[in-house]
């Protein structure tokens, strides 16, 4: 976290301390908490045992103020060792918390900063105030708490600058963009999750694109908007082929009747093939399309609700990609009667100017189906990226870019020559 080679910690945008005033806003994320769930009390309690630490300038400011010694920073190392003994005594509670998983991300991150160990003293427990009810959590400055189901707006206002979001998309073969830019194609036949973290749970069930071939296509999308405090009821979404609904599967459109059910909305941009998903109180937003027969994926989410899984929740494809026992290799020949490589590649080349992965993936389904229509699946995959990604540098991804591979296998040398071909085993 120190070195100065090192990228700056998402907890101090320019690579400086945190604040505390800056990390006390970003704790108090969430307007309430689940009745069990005791993060609030927490946070509250880590910002009376730190008040004493504020220097006389700008509010937050830590005396001693560096990485080592000081008696700041000695007081703020038994703070944090009593906010993270009060976290692993809330954890069972506060599974799905995102207030919790950002508090615990928190911690470890000051700790790491201010060389605090992890065992040695803690702050004494701090006396208990009056308690107003409906009064609602209080941030540092005094005033109320941002909306707690508008993430986006929330982020901004306590950072005074937008915060990190992720994209990952599946489409065609399927093939997946991971979040890390990875790129492959994968067999994947039958369910498979893309997602699965404690906000957020997406299936993808695939079958064979033709009669003996390993290449598979999505034919039904399951999509489960986990309960979320005061924002939203669960609320589950499922898409298959020529049934794109413009609904939850209980009818509703929103995430029902709580306070902050409207940060959850589903809207259809055309009928039965465009359906668009937004869910303002976890920063994530999600296309699904239907084209040729298949179901395209797309999606852009916060980073803190992308990382909010366990171990347990390991296999997701947006994460870590195909497993490489379900990627498919990189030669293909069409069959007899169907396209040819060059009339895929021309109508590829129409909207795909960039012969990029986007591009090589075209010509791939294109040959293996024989419909020239998934020419218009790649493309809406290639405008969404444009549209989500947050860094425009990454989106076009290239075998020869060592930056943003395309898969985690060694790239063979045909594919420096542009054609990004992939094999299909045919009777």
């Amino acid at each position: 976290m120190g070195d100065p080679g090192q990228s700056p910690s998402p907890w101090s945008p320019h690579g400086s301390p945190p604040t505390l005033s800056i990390l006390t806003l970003l704790l108090l994320l969430c307007g309430h908490a689940y009745s069990q769930c005791k993060i609030l009390r927490c946070n509250a309690e880590y910002v009376s045992s730190t008040l004493s630490l504020r220097g006389g300038g700008s509010p937050g400011s830590l005396r001693g103020g560096g990485r080592g010694g000081g008696v700041g920073s000695s007081g703020l190392c038994r703070a944090l060792r009593s906010y993270a003994l009060c976290t692993r005594r809330t954890a069972r509670t506060c599974r799905g918390d995102l207030a919790f998983h950002s508090a615990v991300h928190g911690i470890e991150d000051l700790m790491i900063q201010h060389n605090c160990s992890r065992q040695g003293p803690t702050a004494p427990p701090p006396p208990r105030g009056p308690v107003f009810p409906g009064a609602g959590p209080i941030r540092a400055s005094g005033s109320p708490a941002p909306d707690p189901c508008d993430y986006e707006g929330r982020f901004s206002r306590l950072h005074r600058q937008p915060p990190g979001f992720l994209h990952c998309a599946s489409f065609g073969d399927p093939h997946v963009r991971t979040f890390h830019h990875h790129f492959h194609t994968c067999r994947v036949q039958g369910a498979w999750p893309l997602l699965d973290n404690d906000f957020l749970f997406v299936q993808a069930t695939s079958s064979p694109m033709a009669l003996g071939a390993n290449a598979t296509t999505t034919r039904k999308l399951t999509i489960i908007f986990k309960n979320m405090q005061e924002c939203i009821d669960q609320k589950v979404y499922q898409a298959e082929v020529d049934n794109l609904p413009a609904a939850f599967e209980d009818g509703s459109i929103n995430g029902g009747d709580r306070p902050g059910g409207s940060s959850l909305s589903i809207r259809t941009a055309n009928p039965g093939s465009h359906v668009e998903i937004r869910a303002a109180y976890i920063g994530t937003t999600i296309i699904i399309r239907q084209t040729a027969g298949q179901l395209s994926f797309s999606i852009r989410v916060a980073e803190d609700v992308a990382r909010a899984f366990s171990a347990e929740q390991d296999l997701q494809l947006c994460v870590g990609g195909c497993p490489p026992s379900q990627r498919l290799s990189r030669s293909v020949r069409s069959r007899r009667g169907t396209i040819t490589m060059d009339t895929a590649r021309q109508l590829c080349k129409e909207g795909l100017p960039v012969e990029d992965a986007y591009f090589h993936s075209c010509v791939f389904d294109v040959l293996i189906s024989g419909d020239p229509n998934f020419t218009v699946a790649a493309q809406a995959a290639l405008e969404d990226a444009r549209a989500f990604l947050p860094d425009l540098e990454k989106l076009h991804l290239f075998p020869s870019d060592a930056g943003v591979p395309l898969s985690s296998a060694t790239l063979p040398p045909p594919l420096l020559s542009g054609l990004f071909v992939l094999w299909l085993c045919i009777q």
